[in-house]
Order: structure tokens, then C-alpha cells, then sequence
């Protein structure tokens, strides 16, 4: 394994042409495409791998697709980044900003726009990937570039593993993959341990006696069944939760009835939950069920209701021993940058991949904020309410502070487990 300092040196001093990168991701930018629909994005992709010695594997699970890089002996490094962008409409008004619209999945238009940085994951992963490609004579074995769909749909890493991911491509010894987030453009943030939540999305169907809204007495109101589960949830965390302990219960959505003058006959809660720990979420769980059926119980419902969990997210829990590994050659590359990384409750399929695999991991962020913006919001205090973050129509990352950090962080991931 070689020493930080040769890494650093080697990513000061690399002789990779960059030069596709900016225009590419640009091009990315611009035309972006929601979960599911990434054709055009995968023939970009395609397109760019062609410039360097590597065997394509495509397509995986959709438009899914891996380049493999064999280098002689020595172990497999695998480095993912995710392709799909998200239904929002772009207000960041730079010159290369999105003006598509298309079709969402229930057939209502949207605008769509790279509000999360999956463009940038994709063009920091190229960037290794010519890095990798043009200093073979200081690494040895195989580095593995995956390219994931469907990820905003939490259905992309399942699909390529679905897709026999596991035997088309080596198994890698080690799994990486980073994430631009608010943050000082540049920082390179680590830890090890849960850095990502895991999440579930559960539909909850329960079930009354519609009657006319002049005779509520002839109904079983599962509106009012609904709307009194929803308050007995909010006692779950606040409650139920050990106050070191973190666990998030919101209910996003609640639908009943068509007519202002019909009391239904059933009502709909859609929740969204998220956890650090996986005990923690089966408590909760159950907490949510018992809930669920004793407020049925207790209106008399003639029918017990009904529980659909979708939208999983797995926990991205960093192996300690890869976290230990990679640290010292972050910290000699990015010295002042390299940073400790806070946990996040957002959630990602990621860990999907190297579980398939049986294989450590390590997961981290990037900053992306330009320095100024995000110093004067944290002197002042206003960090939560004026900094864009991701999934806002005016979330950009500065490019050439984040672009650098993120391309040189993968490439020191991938060196510090196959340089020579």
C-alpha cells in the first residue's frame, strides 16, 4: 500500500487531460433525466469511456453500465456514482442551466434539473477514470467505475444487482463513493460509522363506513381515525426515542374522500421515516402498528388496516477499517480540507452495492457551497435558511473547488488500495 505522501504527490503533479471534464458535466447539467429514463446520459457516458482502456459491462439494471480497468495483479477498488436527476425546475440561472420538461411517473409535467449532483458525481468519477488510465505505471490490480441509475427512486442499486451485477463484474475488496452537500467547496468530509440514514416510506390504509355527511352517526369516520393516528405518531420520537438516539416520523401525505358532503369509506397515510439505528427502527415500527390498530380498534373499524413499505433505503454504515485506511491519505491530500464529516438523515441506495458483495466500505462528502456564501451564513447564523441544499431549484455547486476535491478524492480512495 503506498504511502499518502506518494499520492499527494502523484495528485499534484498528475499528467490526466481534465480538459472534457468541465464541458461534460455542463452538457450533463443541461440535460438531465429522471430515474428510469438516463438513455441519453448512458450514451454520454458510453461515449467518454471510449477514450481510455477499460471493458464496458452494459447495460446493468436499466441504464445502469461499469468500466473495468485491469492493471495486472492486485486487488479490486470499486467507485460508484449515481446518473439520474430530479423533477424540479431550475432557478439557478446559469448559462448552462436545465429547461427540460418531461413527464413524471404519474404523467403530470415537471421540469427537471441535477438538484441533488449526480452530474457531479458523474464527471468527478470520469475524472478518475482518466486519471487511473493515464498513470498505470503507479497502481496494479483492477479498478472498477459504476455508474447507477434510479437512484433518486431508491431502485437503481437493487436493479444492477438484480441484473447479476455480483458475476459480470470482479468482486471488489473495497466499495467507495462520495456526495456533494452544503459545505465549504472543497472540503473533503469523513467518518466512520452511520453517515447516511436509513429510510422507509409506509402506506397506511385504513378502513371506516361511508355514509352521507348529514348522518355521521351511520359512518365509521376513517378520516377521524386518520387524523387522531397522526397525532398519536408525534408522540413516537418524542416518547419512545432515547433522547441520545435519532429516529424521524413525518407524515407527508393523508388523502380521504372526493366529496365535501360523503364521509369515506377509507383514508390514506403515507409516511416517511428515517433512522441511525436498525434497533431503533424496528421499536418504531412496531410503535407505528400498534398505534395504527388501536386507533382502528377503538372507532369501531369493521376492517384491520393495511401496511405497504416502500421506497427503502439501506443505512450507508462505513466500515472502520476502510474509514482507517483512507483517512491519513485525505488528510495529505486535502491537509486543512480534509474534514470530519457529520451524519446525515438523508438516506442512499449506495450500500446496496457493496453489501451484494460482501465487501467494506467507505462513503463520504464533498463540500460544494462557495467558501464566501458559506462563511458569511455561518457567522451569522443563517446557515440553515440561506444556503441552497440539495433538491432546491437553486442548488449549484461551485465548480472548480468542488470539482477538483471530489475528482482527486476518488482517485486517492481508489490509489490508496491498488498504487504501487
Amino acid at each position: 500500500m503506498p504511502a499518502p505522501s506518494d499520492i499527494a504527490q502523484l495528485l499534484n503533479h498528475h499528467t490526466a487531460d481534465l480538459s472534457f471534464q468541465r464541458p461534460f458535466y455542463e452538457d450533463l447539467h443541461e440535460s438531465p433525466e429522471l430515474s428510469g429514463q438516463e438513455a441519453e446520459t448512458f450514451a454520454k457516458i458510453s461515449q467518454q469511456l471510449e477514450r481510455f482502456d477499460c471493458e464496458i459491462v452494459a447495460p446493468i439494471g436499466g441504464f445502469g453500465l461499469c468500466a473495468v480497468f485491469r492493471n495486472g495483479a492486485g486487488p479490486t477498488a470499486l467507485f460508484r456514482a449515481d446518473i439520474d436527476a430530479l423533477p424540479v425546475k431550475e432557478e439557478t440561472g446559469v448559462a448552462y442551466a436545465s429547461t427540460r420538461v418531461r413527464p413524471r411517473a404519474d404523467g403530470t409535467m415537471s421540469g427537471l434539473m441535477h438538484a441533488c449532483g449526480h452530474d457531479m458525481h458523474t464527471a468527478a468519477l470520469m475524472g478518475v477514470c482518466a486519471i487511473l488510465d493515464a498513470h498505470r505505471a503507479d497502481w496494479s490490480g483492477t479498478f472498477v467505475a459504476l455508474f447507477q441509475p434510479s437512484e433518486e427512486t431508491g431502485t437503481g442499486a437493487s436493479a444492477m444487482v438484480a441484473d447479476d451485477l455480483t458475476s459480470r463484474i470482479p468482486r471488489p475488496d473495497v466499495c467507495l463513493g462520495q456526495h456533494i452537500m452544503p459545505g465549504r467547496a472543497g472540503e473533503v468530509q469523513t467518518m466512520p460509522g452511520a453517515i447516511f440514514a436509513a429510510c422507509d416510506s409506509i402506506r397506511i390504509t385504513v378502513y371506516g363506513r361511508s355514509a352521507h355527511g348529514s348522518m355521521p352517526h351511520r359512518a365509521i369516520d376513517p378520516t377521524y381515525i386518520a387524523a387522531m393516528v397522526i397525532v398519536r405518531l408525534q408522540g413516537i420520537v418524542g416518547r419512545e426515542v432515547d433522547p441520545d438516539d435519532f429516529a424521524v416520523v413525518t407524515v407527508g401525505q393523508m388523502k380521504a374522500g372526493a366529496a365535501n358532503n360523503i364521509i369515506p369509506d377509507s383514508a390514506e397515510l403515507v409516511l416517511n421515516c428515517r433512522f441511525f439505528s436498525l434497533a431503533t427502527k424496528r421499536r418504531v415500527y412496531a410503535s407505528i402498528r400498534r398505534i395504527v390498530e388501536a386507533e382502528c380498534h377503538a372507532s369501531g373499524a369493521t376492517r384491520e388496516p393495511e401496511f405497504e413499505f416502500f421506497a427503502h433505503g439501506e443505512l450507508v454504515d462505513n466500515t472502520p477499517e476502510v474509514y482507517a485506511t483512507v483517512r491519513p491519505t485525505f488528510d495529505r491530500v486535502f491537509g486543512p480540507a480534509s474534514v470530519d464529516a457529520q451524519r446525515y438523515s438523508v438516506s442512499e441506495d449506495f450500500s446496496n452495492i457493496p453489501r451484494a458483495f460482501h465487501s467494506p466500505y467507505l462513503f463520504w462528502t464533498v463540500g460544494c457551497t462557495p467558501a464566501s456564501v458559506w462563511d458569511a451564513a455561518m457567522a451569522d447564523g443563517t446557515v440553515d435558511t440561506t444556503v441552497p441544499v440539495n433538491h432546491q431549484s437553486t442548488f449549484l455547486p461551485d465548480y472548480e473547488p468542488t470539482a477538483d476535491a471530489a475528482t482527486k478524492a476518488g482517485a486517492a480512495a481508489v490509489l490508496t488500495y491498488l498504487g504501487r
